[in-house]
């Protein structure tokens, strides 16, 4: 509670002086998964689409390994991952990367892993036959100390703006540029390369 609220102290203190007054918002969507080679012959049909639930959109990508639905916040991304395989499978946070709207590649963190441990390396985590995981990736590089609230989280798409002008003028910038998750899942001792591709639909009103 003292933390959030510092937080809130600290961005009224910003928006005051002119730093957020205006904040862009952008719809991101999942727009394709490059699957590993073949993937047709070994995984099955794949498909992906998208539902609603509560204020939130969220997509699913299914083959016949793997069911993983996405939702994408504004510092992070959500992910439930479920197991449809014979076998257990393992996630190698070390090996998942995150590239983003500039094409350059970082590393993530996830649930559990405290930020000062940001970059040391992270134990894989097997998730067993017909199990399920929900996790959350950040990119490391998005990560930092500030001395008047503590650990911040960047934003994953800059968003705020000295004026609406400026607003105006640089968010549209964005839309139409991605982000991408590499997430390799280890099946039968066999690495498995996903890339989850997500596009900057639209600003939102």
């Amino acid at each position: 509670m003292k933390k959030s609220l510092l937080l809130s102290l600290f961005l009224i203190l910003l928006a005051s002086c002119g730093v957020t007054n205006f904040q862009a918002k952008y719809a991101v969507g999942l727009n394709e998964v490059e699957s590993p080679s073949d993937a047709k012959k070994q995984f099955g049909e794949t498909k992906i689409q998208n539902f609603d639930e509560g204020d939130l959109t969220k997509y699913q990508f299914e083959d016949d390994y793997i069911n993983i639905v996405w939702y994408v916040s504004a510092t992070q991304f959500n992910f439930t991952l479920t197991n449809k395989s014979k076998y257990a499978i393992k996630l190698d946070w070390d090996n998942i990367s995150y590239v983003n709207t500039d094409g350059i590649v970082g590393r993530v963190m996830h649930a559990g892993v405290k930020y000062t441990d940001r970059n040391s390396s992270q134990p894989p985590t097997t998730v067993p036959r017909g199990a399920t995981i929900s996790d959350i990736l950040l990119p490391v590089d998005n990560v930092y100390f500030s001395e008047y609230v503590g650990w911040r989280e960047k934003l994953l798409i800059p968003s705020f703006y000295q004026s609406k002008e400026a607003m105006e003028k640089g968010a549209p910038t964005y839309v139409g540029k991605q982000m991408k998750v590499f997430m390799p899942i280890l099946i039968e001792n066999v690495e498995n390369d996903y890339t989850f591709v997500f596009n900057i639909d639209k600003l939102l009103q």
